[in-house]
Formats: structure tokens, sequence, C-alpha cells
């Protein structure tokens, strides 16, 4: 895959994005990762083994009126998948928002977190090549105002200065994933739900508790019922959202 950029013809395959990022996995010829490997096999991940290293205790996949797994939550997610999820979603499979991951990106986030080894750039264009293929969105009064998505432009301005193409980047780089950014985005939404954490700080008792303070296991019940109470709520506004925009 390449395109014509100011007369020159700039690849896009995942030798030319591997090359671009320094070789981060270097294979024999024919050979896969073994996250391709496992991705092309019809049982190749475990989606119980994913529930449980991707959610916090007591949570699981949204799922379909017949059961199948679909999406992890993002007020599911422990705080590192949703550290992770954040990186994916801004260099490496990005999307147009954050508040879940559909279960093929779970499996990449699995195997990361399980060292499996993975060619990202084989990854990345995968996801070129799907974004090039896609429809434009069509605007409901002007068509010619329909929009096509565009991912990666960092990267597509590199490949493109990599092969002597004059490029103005306009793209503000994001800033760094840090702790202060894990604290602001991630932590605070997960602090209702992550056993472990509110299990050794517990907030303070409300007054009318004063009389009866709860138990560390009863608070932590207490946590996963109101987990789960969000959980059904934030699925009712998706599907009501989802009517409305079908009815549109």
């Amino acid at each position: 895959m390449r395109s014509w950029v100011r007369g020159r013809w700039i690849p896009f395959d995942a030798d030319a994005i591997s090359q671009f990022l320094g070789d981060p996995l270097i294979l024999e010829e024919d050979q896969h990762c073994e996250f391709s490997k496992r991705r092309s096999q019809a049982d190749g991940f475990n989606e119980e083994a994913i529930d449980q290293l991707l959610c916090i205790p007591g949570q699981d996949f949204a799922r379909t009126a017949a059961g199948r797994r679909v999406q992890i939550m993002r007020t599911n997610m422990t705080t590192l998948t949703q550290i992770w999820m954040t990186l994916l979603l801004s260099n490496v499979l990005p999307n147009d928002h954050n508040f879940d991951l559909p279960l093929p990106k779970c499996q990449l986030v699995y195997a990361i977190l399980t060292w499996m080894s993975i060619h990202v750039a084989e990854v990345i264009a995968d996801a070129i090549y799907l974004f090039a293929g896609m429809a434009p969105t069509r605007h409901p009064l002007d068509l010619e105002k329909s929009n096509r998505a565009l991912g990666f432009p960092a990267l597509i301005t590199g490949l493109y200065q990599s092969y002597g193409v004059h490029v103005t980047p306009n793209k503000v780089i994001r800033l760094p994933i840090t702790r202060a950014f894990i604290e602001k985005y991630s932590t605070p939404r997960q602090a209702q739900g992550d056993a472990h954490q509110d299990a050794r700080t517990p907030p303070p008792p409300r007054q009318a508790d004063l009389a009866r303070p709860l138990g560390v296991e009863q608070y932590l019940q207490h946590l996963v019922r109101q987990q789960a109470a969000n959980h059904r709520g934030q699925v009712q506004i998706h599907e009501c959202l989802y009517r409305f925009r079908l009815s549109q």
C-alpha cells in the first residue's frame, strides 16, 4: 500500500512503518509474532482469562442478548488497563471515543500484559488499510460536507518527512501519559470499584453510618453493587443513544 505525494511514492506497509519506528521487532521471513498467530486462530484467546486480567473484581464484558462478549466499559477496567487503552487509542489503534474497548482491542491489551511478542508495525498497517477503505460519513444536509475518518496524522506526516516530502505539521502532539495524567483520567473513574485500592484507604463514613460502621467486606460488597448499578445505567444510556441515531 502506497500513495503518490508531491512527486514521491510513500509506502504505508508494515516494513516501511517498522523501519520508521526503528524496527522494534525483527522477524525472519514468513515468521509471525505470537499475537498474530493467536489472532488467526479461532480459539487463540481465552475470553475468561481476558476478563479476569482486564476487569476489576466482580465485573465482566458487556454482552449481547445472546450472551456473546462484545466490549469492556471503561468503568469496569483496572487502572492498568485504562492506561494501556489510552496509549493504544492514541497511537496504535485510533478511535473517536475511549469509554469502552471492543473485544479485538481487549485481546491486544491482554497480549501486552502477558508479554506476547507483537509486531506493532503490522497492527498499525492493518489499521491504516481499514481507515483507507472506510466510506465517508454522510452529511445529513450537504453531501459535499461529508468527511472521512483520518487516522495516524502524526505517523503519516513523519513518513512523508522521512521520504523527503516537505510538510508543515499542524497537529498538536498529545501530552505524555504521566502520573498526573493517570490520577486525573484513570484512577478516579476506577476508585469506586477497585477493591484492593479501596480496602487500604476507605472513605470516611457518612453521618448516618457512624453508629454502625461497615466492615471492609461489607464495604467492598457495597462498591461492587454500586459499580454494577452504574454499569446498567451506562448500558441503558448507550442503547438509547444508539436507537436515537438509528431513527435519524
